[in-house]
């Protein structure tokens, strides 16, 4: 049996028949980590130490029958979700040295259940970006062909979970962070409403549309992770005291009836024949176990991408703004206090952090802030209304993840806009605020992972699990990247 394969459910059983214990279990990541780091970097800091003595812990309470479903399950963390005692670079220079001093929401409630967090994963510094090119501390690699990109922002975690160093991993998706490197890495992609799910102790760049979620090897797992971390948090402003219903319930409820909708805008122009086709299989998959699709229109289809880039570079200009050599992150001593900041933030900052906070200064600059923000909130007002709409004729809607498959590293590195419309697919989710979640949907003939994207109305996260289940079961995919250890 090889332990990293397993999935939360099947390593949960093992560990409750005392078939390993949740050392051996956090030995075999650990060891894999150490094999394939070289090839793939999706860890920016490795915890050996303290998952090490955590996985102790988490066997002395299963062998007290105090165990909960994720007791003694390794997992790796975005660095950019704070974990008491663990470095939180955000995968910039700016923080290179910042310590956490305590854990994110999500990190303590998964604390409580007995986790094991292996370490912190790679990104686009601050999240900027859709390929893990921008981390100051070098670019991911995707598992499936490491000439390629993982995807971004959260691609360390995303290829941590392909490459089966992590059973699960934590990401943030402000535009499609989670469900982009899940399409590019072959693995499942969950970003719940916004909402649902607490931010305190993320690192924030756009807060109106950051969401944490989940990247895993099947769909219960995501849903399984989810159950743990959603729910009301009175640090966050953001969450909403909306129930969490038990998810176990609507797993096995099938799409018998459901009605979906294909958003013709959605598989035009630019998306590859081979996505295409694979995403058009899996309709049909769904469409062999009762549901019903429909071809439909979204209107405001081409807006989403133009209000995302004014919208959190603004955000971006506000956030990053504390990061001024003052107060905490790296400080660049000169003799007086505006240079202190200048010299700390030319030195700290990436490209692309640099490019998103200019734009955001001048979107919100007087005289621009009604042209370009104010217009922006509003039209985002216009495409939130319309997935209302849709959903009053839909319980889904169905599109590919992503235009393409991974593309290569560089390719896109000097070309952002060629860049940001690797996102074009995922950020109305964002600008909507509704749950979405990427599947598998199958490998192009070059042997590249694609992704399926389901989309929800408000806090139906369930019916999410139903029809992403439902698509799993039957597509029986049982993806591996041909990693040589």
């Amino acid at each position: 049996m090889d332990l990293t394969e397993l999935t939360i459910t099947q390593a949960a059983q093992g560990l409750l028949r005392k078939q390993f214990s949740a050392v051996e279990l956090a030995k075999a990541h650990l060891e894999r980590i150490k094999s394939l780091e070289p090839k793939l970097h999706a860890f920016l800091h490795v915890a050996e130490q303290n998952a090490l003595a955590d996985a102790a812990t988490a066997d002395d309470l299963i062998a007290q029958g105090k165990n909960f479903p994720l007791t003694g399950i390794p997992y790796a963390v975005k660095d950019n979700i704070l974990v008491s005692g663990m470095p939180a670079t955000a995968a910039s220079k700016i923080l290179q040295n910042f310590v956490a001093p305590y854990d994110a929401t999500i990190i303590r409630r998964l604390r409580q259940l007995g986790t094991i967090v292996l370490g912190k994963t790679n990104l686009d510094e601050f999240a900027l970006g859709s390929s893990t090119e921008n981390s100051a501390f070098g670019p991911t690699f995707n598992p499936y062909d490491t000439t390629r990109v993982p995807g971004g922002s959260s691609g360390g975690s995303a290829a941590s979970v392909a490459a089966f160093e992590a059973v699960f991993a934590l990401g943030t998706d402000t535009g499609g962070s989670i469900r982009q490197p899940a399409a590019f890495c072959g693995v499942v992609g969950l970003k719940p409403t916004q909402g649902r799910v607490s931010r305190y102790g993320l690192v924030a760049i756009g807060s109106s549309l950051d969401q944490a979620g989940v990247l895993s090897k099947t769909v219960e797992d995501a849903f399984l992770v989810l159950q743990q971390i959603a729910g009301m948090d009175e640090f966050s402003s953001t969450t909403l005291s909306k129930e969490v219903p038990d998810y176990s319930k609507f797993m096995d409820k099938g799409v018998k009836g459901f009605k979906i909708g294909l958003p013709k805008e959605y598989f035009a122009e630019g998306v590859e024949p081979e996505v295409k086709g694979l995403v058009e299989s899996s309709a049909k998959k769904l469409q062999e176990q009762g549901a019903v699709l429909e071809e439909m229109s979204l209107s405001n289809a081409s807006l989403p991408l133009a209000v995302y880039h004014l919208i959190l570079p603004v955000e971006i200009s506000s956030n990053l703004s504390r990061y001024d050599g003052i107060r905490y992150g790296l400080s660049v001593p000169s003799e007086s206090l505006s240079e202190v900041y200048y010299q700390t933030r030319s030195a700290g900052f990436g490209p692309e952090a640099k490019r998103r906070i200019m734009i955001g200064t001048y979107a919100s600059s007087a005289g621009y802030f009604d042209a370009y923000y104010k217009k922006a909130k509003q039209v985002q007002a216009l495409i939130k209304q319309e997935f209302v709409e849709a959903f009053a004729r839909y319980d889904l809607l169905l599109t590919p993840t992503t235009p393409t498959a991974a593309f290569k590293v560089g390719e896109r590195a000097a070309d952002p806009l060629a860049m940001y419309l690797a996102d074009i697919l995922t950020v109305a989710s964002n600008i909507s605020g509704v749950p979405a979640i990427s599947i598998p949907a199958g490998l192009t003939k070059a042997g590249l992972p694609v992704g399926v994207q389901l989309i929800a109305p408000h806090f139906k996260e369930e019916t999410l699990l139903q029809a992403g289940h439902a698509l799993e079961q039957s597509l029986g995919l049982k993806l591996k990247p041909n990693l040589q250890l």
